[in-house]
């Protein structure tokens, strides 16, 4: 799955993959505030309570760790499912020169937490010192209205599900 958090060939339009806060054509900010009020979807939470052998995040920001999954995916028999993070610089309103650096702050700040789960295992692929969720907002014009206190709020959410990933971590290694 290509995901770069909205429908954007066919118009920067909402999809499920939008998160909260963001600008698009269907979800304008204008003066009524009328961003995404939605969270975005776990599509790979999807797959995983669907039980496939393979499930797993990457980014182009990490080529070798997206390589890696990839190969291991190819080696597996059965259903796979990676998902690719990839910042789309006109829907998202940011300079292209910053790709790279906005999918790396994606992970850092674990808005986008790179993992695999292996016939019911997790494991955390990338665990980076922590950034602050408003230096990853703050790249992208799609985020420029939110005021700090959803930042805030939204910040505390993804610190909650960062701890509830290190718990399913550790439970699925218990598993037999």
């Amino acid at each position: 799955m290509y995901d770069n958090e909205a429908y954007m060939n066919t118009g920067i339009q909402r999809s499920g993959s939008t998160p909260v806060g963001a600008w698009t054509t269907t979800t304008p900010v204008g003066k009524t505030g009328a961003w995404e009020k939605s969270p975005k979807k776990s599509v790979a939470d999807i797959m995983i309570a669907h039980r496939i052998p393979y499930v797993a995040t990457a980014s182009v920001a990490y080529p070798e760790d997206l390589i890696r999954k990839v190969n291991k995916a190819l080696s597996i028999k059965g259903t796979k499912f990676i998902q690719i993070y990839s910042p789309c610089p006109t829907g998202w309103k940011m300079d292209p020169g910053l790709t790279v650096k906005i999918a790396r702050e994606a992970v850092s700040s674990r808005a986008f937490p790179l993992f695999e789960v292996e016939e019911g295992v997790m494991t955390i692929t990338m665990k980076p010192k922590k950034t602050p969720l408003k230096e990853y907002l703050h790249m992208q014009g799609r985020f420029r209205h939110m005021p700090r206190e959803l930042i805030e709020e939204q910040e505390k959410i993804l610190d909650m599900k960062w701890e509830e990933l290190l718990f399913r971590e550790e439970c699925s290694k218990n598993t037999p």
